[in-house]
């Protein structure tokens, strides 16, 4: 099996890559998820900041070009209790984050915390 190696210069990296509109943005969904789940480790896979816990994706934080989106690894199964995912595939869901707008910081820790408590991991 591969290993992805997290450094931390490859994160800082990822955040000094993104345009000034989506840094704020990112830099506060990845503070508030790493105070929530401190256990969970970032890093960068399909150029995405992704957050795993013991090498397995729980969420990813995918940057658009008006939003981004915070991804989680089969959220489908968090539909109910969280309305606000949205997507179609067979697993996967996400939050809309719009960088006009301020961030619920709420959701996010809530969403980040009902996924690892779920066991909502798997291994890519």
């Amino acid at each position: 099996m591969r290993h992805l190696i997290r450094p931390a210069a490859l994160v800082a990296t990822y955040f000094d890559t993104l345009q000034p509109v989506q840094e704020p943005t990112a830099r506060a969904v990845s503070r508030t998820i790493m105070a929530a789940v401190p256990e969970l480790e970032q890093a960068v896979k399909w150029g995405n900041l992704t957050f795993q816990l013991a090498g397995r994706n729980v969420l990813a934080l995918v940057m658009h070009k008006g939003h981004a989106h915070l991804q989680v690894f089969n959220g489908v199964l968090l539909t109910e209790r969280f309305p606000q995912l949205e997507g179609a595939g067979k697993g996967l869901r996400h939050v809309k984050l719009r960088y006009s707008m301020p961030l619920d910081i709420e959701l996010v820790e809530d969403l980040a915390l009902a996924a690892v408590a779920a066991g909502l991991v798997r291994e890519d």
